[in-house]
């Protein structure tokens, strides 16, 4: 999965679809994957370059939109635009075509996240959903605000067991996080810095940057600037992972 050792990891920067920029925390140079999470990217993606017409399987995929928005079409009859703040969810099985293309008006900014299905559903019937902003639940702390995406009263619903939040943490002041002890994950920042403390020890890791925290443990989360962060963990589904292009075998 990863060496214990790297806890902290920087994303390879690649063109992705047709002229899109992402940053791959993995699979990467640094990282191959996070059982059971296949890949991640956080995307930048301007008017007029985008990801054409390609085909899936193998896996769901989320897609959670920070800024702009995203046309989602697909060969199920789907056709639909998500916003800021925003989820489209697919679950690919057998296979499932679609594009994703960004408004005309300015940068679209994500992040893309890729969740293995177990070979028994590898097969399984495709499907889509879009989740609007309003539909998923947040709470509003004094000095932290987190969005749900995925766990507890969150409408999506996957077919594996992960837990996705959004944190926006504000300068100087501290959330703890718990890893649940069957799930492996990470946390990564796109925008500020913010310093961890994990068992006695600190980290500080910066806008594009990713954590990796052990499997169970409590850590603290101070914010040295005004900054967000997603805190990604599922239960590892134990079987080998082959890539191949876009699809996962």
């Amino acid at each position: 999965m990863f060496a214990k050792k790297e806890k902290i990891i920087e994303p390879d920067k690649i063109s992705e679809g047709a002229g899109a920029e992402v940053k791959r925390l993995f699979p990467s140079s640094t990282l191959n994957h996070v059982d059971p999470f296949v890949l991640m990217d956080e995307f930048f993606v301007r008017p007029g370059t985008g990801f054409p017409e390609h085909p899936h399987g193998g896996f769901e995929a989320l897609t959670y939109m920070i800024e702009g928005e995203f046309k989602h079409k697909d060969n199920l009859g789907n056709d639909s635009v998500v916003g800021p703040g925003g989820v489209q969810h697919f679950s690919a099985g057998k296979e499932i075509r679609h594009s994703e293309m960004p408004g005309k008006e300015k940068m679209s900014h994500g992040i893309q996240l890729w969740i293995n299905l177990p070979r028994e559903k590898k097969d399984s019937e495709p499907r889509y959903q879009k989740t609007e902003k309003e539909r998923l639940p947040v709470e509003k702390g004094d000095h932290c605000t987190i969005r749900t995406l995925v766990g507890g009263s969150s409408p999506i619903k996957l077919q594996t067991d992960i837990l996705y939040r959004d944190h926006a943490l504000e300068k100087d002041k501290d959330v703890e996080i718990t890893i649940p002890d069957d799930h492996a994950g990470f946390l990564y920042v796109y925008e500020g810095e913010i310093e961890i403390k994990e068992k006695r020890k600190k980290f500080t890791v910066d806008k594009g940057r990713a954590f990796l925290p052990e499997e169970g443990s409590k850590i603290s989360v101070r914010g040295k600037e005004k900054s967000r962060f997603v805190v990604i963990s599922g239960e590892p589904i134990g079987e080998k992972i082959h890539l191949q292009g876009s699809f996962v075998r």
